[in-house]
């Protein structure tokens, strides 16, 4: 009941609180559109983040429907090995280990999008920085005292803070690469907002079909008027 007790907490604080005091947000380029956005992101998940953190409300299957992809590629390219395709997105890491190595069973992501927002996400998978009076040696811009790993800091490098004077107090004016990493800058950036793309699909997967079904939604409704508007003229024509 305490560990359910902390996720909660942890889930359902305001931006604001993890924000730092007022650090400006990134924006995110997401494009549900994009399905070979989303088949990187998720993609990205399973190497990255599905070791300690599951996504149990969407299963491989609906992956391979909504991405329009075969459902032996996505075990292939998506799934970790020995999946099956009716399997959701399990993480492997147990509670006891995970109190061990963190304190705490890190949080299911299915609605982390949703709970946080994109920008959130994309500027906190952003903003690690080296700091070696923490346990784990980084701290994060957007929420400090964080206790998770900087599991992309190979592919992004090492980054530390620049500060500036904020009243009486020293705040994180911005962050530079002290050690550059695998990827280009951009590379990343674009690593990083196909991560993102993919969790906001996973906070709501209908979403692909309803926007796809939009513009025939409106078409029907604008004949309806059409239709609507002839009717009138033709019941009011005698009336004037």
């Amino acid at each position: 009941m305490k560990r359910l007790l902390n996720t909660l907490i942890l889930l359902s604080l305001p931006f604001g609180v993890f924000a730092g005091g007022g650090v400006e947000l990134q924006s995110a380029d997401f494009d549900l559109s994009d399905k070979s956005s989303l088949q990187r992101g998720a993609k990205h998940f399973v190497t990255y983040c599905l070791g300690c953190h599951s996504a149990k409300h969407i299963r491989y299957l609906r992956i391979a429907l909504d991405f329009d992809i075969e459902k032996d590629k996505v075990l292939k390219d998506i799934a970790p090995e020995g999946a099956n395709i009716y399997d959701k997105m399990n993480s492997a890491m147990n509670a006891h280990d995970a109190e061990k190595w963190f304190g705490i069973m890190p949080p299911d992501l299915s609605l982390i999008s949703r709970s946080r927002g994109p920008d959130w996400l994309y500027s906190y998978l952003k903003g690690f920085y080296s700091d070696s009076s923490k346990p784990l040696g980084v701290n994060n811009v957007v929420f400090p005292d964080v206790g998770m790993p900087n599991v992309l800091w190979q592919l992004q490098g090492e980054q530390k803070p620049v500060f500036k004077k904020d009243g009486d107090q020293q705040v994180i004016d911005k962050l530079v690469t002290e050690i550059p990493g695998q990827l280009p800058e951009k590379d990343f950036d674009r690593m990083i907002n196909d991560l993102v793309n993919f969790l906001v699909y996973v906070g709501e997967p209908g979403q692909l079909e309803r926007r796809s079904m939009g513009k025939y939604v409106l078409f029907f409704i604008f004949m309806i008027f059409i239709l609507a508007y002839l009717l009138k003229r033709e019941y009011w024509k005698d009336i004037h």
